[in-house]
């Protein structure tokens, strides 16, 4: 029994290929399956990406794959490969991040298996918890596919340790590049703040702030002096107070940093799904039968407008 975690790497760092840290949860997950654990590093010039894979505790095989056609990552190059060498392999283990969920499906519909998707928990070799309902209930899934097709939620995970591992690294040979599907371009978010799903403290605003503009005279100095990552709630995001990548949700992104603040936030299911599993909550809202403080480890009910700018005088 052996399992395979696809890697996500960058293969635009000017300092070489580096590999994400939803990698490090992946490969947590896998080796909660039993048996040995390898990684899948497929793209172009991602040397440094294996070699660094190599490095990761629990890791006995690191497979590389150099070709063109992973310059971007594009999911029909990249399940193409899985597919060449999936029968050797118990289980298939992505991210579930936006480049995971896209290639994983299509390597399950190959293969004409199930895929069990956000899995949070390995209960055994063919036994997954994953929430359901907005994360209000959890499923527990047994899958009798000979290959069993994973994305695993991050937050449900510890990273392994990035070293300590002495891996064996093996070339493979790329599969040709699928001609129906070419890289255009990308549209990059610069920003100078921690990536919000890898960020050890995130502090985000809601509707109550009224405004893009009382969103950033409110919220920025805070997150700047907690050197945090800001994020927002949907309704926020869709008054347009904040830009889309900075929702936390079940339709934004999933977190669970260290500390999270949230301000003016209700607790709407839909957030809270995105943030519960976040180690320390701190909530502040005028409105004592707010949700959020029902998940809350500290609460402040106050005015945001008052409580935020004296917090961060304090700090």
């Amino acid at each position: 029994m052996t399992s395979l975690v696809i890697a996500e790497h960058d293969n635009a760092t000017l300092k070489g290929a580096t590999l994400k840290g939803a990698t490090l949860n992946t490969v947590t997950a896998a080796s909660q399956c039993g048996g040995e654990v390898h990684v899948l590093v497929a793209g172009l010039n991602a040397a440094s990406a294996a070699a660094a894979a190599t490095q990761i505790a629990g890791v006995t095989k690191v497979l590389h794959v150099e070709g063109d056609g992973f310059a971007h990552g594009l999911a029909e190059n990249v399940a193409a490969q899985v597919l060449t060498i999936a029968a050797n392999y118990s289980h298939l283990l992505f991210p579930a991040t936006a480049s995971g969920k896209n290639i994983a499906p299509r390597v399950a519909a190959q293969l004409d298996v199930g895929q069990i998707s956000d899995i949070t928990k390995v209960d055994s070799p063919d036994t997954f918890e994953r929430p359901i309902y907005a994360g209000n209930a959890i499923a527990t899934v047994q899958s009798l596919d000979a290959i069993k097709v994973l994305t695993v939620r991050s937050t449900g995970f510890d990273p392994a340790a990035a070293t300590g591992g002495s891996a064996a690294l093996e070339s493979l040979a790329a599969v040709e590049a699928n001609a129906q599907s070419a890289f255009m371009g990308s549209e990059i978010a610069k920003n100078d703040r921690p990536e919000l799903t890898a960020a050890k403290i995130i502090v985000s605003g809601g509707r109550a702030l009224g405004s893009n503009e009382k969103f950033m005279e409110v919220m920025t100095p805070l997150a700047d002096k907690l050197g945090a990552a800001m994020g927002a709630s949907r309704a926020a995001v869709d008054a347009g107070y904040a830009p889309n990548d900075w929702q936390v949700g079940q339709t934004g992104k999933i977190v669970a940093p260290q500390l999270y603040v949230a301000c003016g936030i209700s607790g709407a299911i839909q957030h809270l799904a995105g943030m519960k599993d976040s180690k320390v909550i701190v909530a502040i809202n005028k409105d004592p039968e707010a949700p959020i403080f029902s998940v809350a480890d500290y609460g402040l009910e106050a005015d945001l407008f008052t409580a935020v700018p004296e917090l961060v005088a304090a700090l």
